[in-house]
């Protein structure tokens, strides 16, 4: 049984939508808690209609369930603090990047995986899961583990799952869990606003 962190709910300088002020990156599943497979199914959805230029659609997803020989193979990829707690979820998902189609590039892949990414993530997050991007894996063992052609790109590894019981973790770990939530003001981030 998982028992909530601190409020995590970001304090934001304009109204936002309460699932997105409310979503955080957990590094504390429960250990012991497989995936609900409705929830997934409606993030999975999210990320299916996810804005695409061009109707490209140029997302993949490898979903590896925790226990599997796929988990064990993108656990396997990730690098350093990553591979302590990431195991922990009940399913990591890779997110691949279509950066060619018929020997053409395809230069919005990267964005559009992105936002395909990023609407998995609030729908999990609205559906009660609890996410976790990381971006340091090993992007040919994975394209190599999975037989991906040249054409796909891995772009970043998801671990999803329910969240974990914080008086279980290491103290670096708590530490890391509530700190505080902090982003570059948006007078910071806007190169012109005319």
């Amino acid at each position: 049984m998982s028992t909530p962190a601190l409020d995590r709910t970001a304090v934001t300088d304009a109204p936002i939508l309460d699932v997105l002020a409310e979503r955080w990156s957990t590094r504390i599943f429960d250990p012991a808690s497989t995936i609900d497979e409705e929830a997934l199914a409606s993030a999975l959805e999210a990320a299916r209609w996810a804005p695409t230029a061009a109707n490209s659609q140029p997302w993949r997803a490898i979903v590896a369930r925790r226990g599997s020989a796929a988990h064990g193979k993108v656990l396997g990829s990730l690098m350093g603090f990553n591979s302590a707690w990431a195991g922990d979820a009940a399913l990591l998902v890779v997110f691949v990047a279509e950066t060619t189609r018929d020997d053409q590039p395809m230069p919005w892949a990267l964005y559009d995986t992105g936002q395909a990414a990023a609407h998995f993530t609030v729908q999990a997050h609205a559906n009660g899961l609890s996410t976790h991007q990381m971006g340091g894996f090993d992007r040919d063992a994975i394209s190599a583990a999975f037989e991906l052609g040249a054409e796909f790109t891995p772009i970043s590894v998801m671990a999803v799952g329910e969240l974990g019981d914080i008086r279980t973790a290491s103290e670096e770990m708590q530490q890391r869990e509530n700190a505080p939530r902090v982003r570059r003001p948006i007078a910071e981030t806007v190169i012109v606003d005319d």
